[in-house]
């Protein structure tokens, strides 16, 4: 068979083509681009006949997908799939599947960075530094004592429970299904808006989907202490991000720590979080680490023998 990586994976080339030596010693053709293009053209130009292919974020769009007569799988090297044409897929009979699970510790750690930087005004503080200016106003709040709620508690969303509690804070939680393993360490579910009420600091880990879409809507800031934090490592659809600049710009909310948002950055200049006070933005890395790399591809290759096997795993819901 026939497989083609559309976009770089960010390993080593050395860990590539140990990879791709297993497909090619059992007969198979692997062919890897090392750019990314969202160019419709040029993406069915890579798929060409192949059976497989391999995508990471890049957007694969329906119109493409149903012109690829020879695909039969595509591996996508990422959580969310809400950037595949699903549809195309679905009427095509394309199995999809991804590599969930390769950023859960990433993702965390990462929330639990931004929670930090915006209590502790770590960028304000770097600023000063370099400036030549003191600590003034730079007295921060410590994590530990404080109520966490986390929305959203699959394998991410848990993970990032279990470091808030190791830091020494409460956590609650809201999702559709409750984590026994959870609520064993002390964890309370209770309702979105409770959650929103109750919280110091709010953290979000759920995917997008038709459900979420600006779940953290304008009432839903609204319900939240103005000394409170919002941390969004999930997806930028997930809040109303112009409602957030303006509950953030009448000092509503204490901060906000923003890694997603309504479309890949660079962002436009007027976008509202670039101007809203007591932010730390990063632009979309929670999921990149050099170790969550690694087990991407693994999880990825792993994706394709298991396929080629009869027995696929990772299987996406369509």
């Amino acid at each position: 068979m026939k497989i083609s990586l559309l976009e770089p994976l960010g390993i080593p080339d050395a860990v590539l083509r140990a990879h791709a030596d297993k497909l090619t010693a059992a007969g198979h053709t692997f062919v890897s681009f090392d750019d990314k293009t969202a160019d419709p053209a040029e993406l069915l130009r890579r798929i060409g006949d192949s059976e497989i292919a391999v995508i990471a974020n890049n957007p694969m769009p329906a119109a493409v997908l149903a012109q690829a007569p020879a695909l039969r799988m595509l591996d996508v090297a990422f959580t969310g799939i809400d950037h595949v044409g699903l549809d195309a897929c679905r009427a095509r009979g394309i199995t999809v599947c991804n590599a969930a699970g390769y950023s859960t510790q990433t993702v965390a750690e990462l929330a639990l960075a931004l929670t930090a930087a915006v209590l502790r005004f770590v960028p304000a503080g770097d600023a000063a530094v370099r400036a030549g200016k003191t600590s003034a106003g730079l007295r921060g709040r410590e994590i530990c004592g404080r109520t966490v709620g986390i929305v959203g508690t699959g394998a991410i969303g848990t993970r990032t429970a279990q470091l808030f509690l190791a830091y020494g804070a409460r956590v609650i939680a809201f999702s559709r299904t409750r984590k026994p393993a959870l609520e064993a360490l002390g964890v309370e579910y209770v309702s979105l808006a409770e959650l929103m009420e109750r919280s110091d600091i709010v953290s979000l880990h759920v995917p997008a989907n038709a459900e979420t879409r600006h779940l953290i809507d304008e009432a839903m800031l609204a319900r939240m202490k103005p000394t409170a934090v919002l941390v969004n490592c999930a997806r930028g659809a997930v809040v109303d991000n112009a409602a957030l600049a303006r509950a953030l710009e009448r000092g509503a909310l204490a901060g906000a720590g923003i890694d997603v948002f309504d479309a890949e950055p660079p962002l436009p200049a007027g976008y509202p979080l670039l101007s809203a006070p007591h932010t730390v933005l990063t632009p979309h890395v929670a999921f990149l680490s050099d170790e969550a790399m690694l087990r991407r591809a693994d999880i990825v290759f792993d994706n394709i023998a298991a396929w080629l096997a009869g027995a696929p795993r990772n299987v996406c819901r369509l």
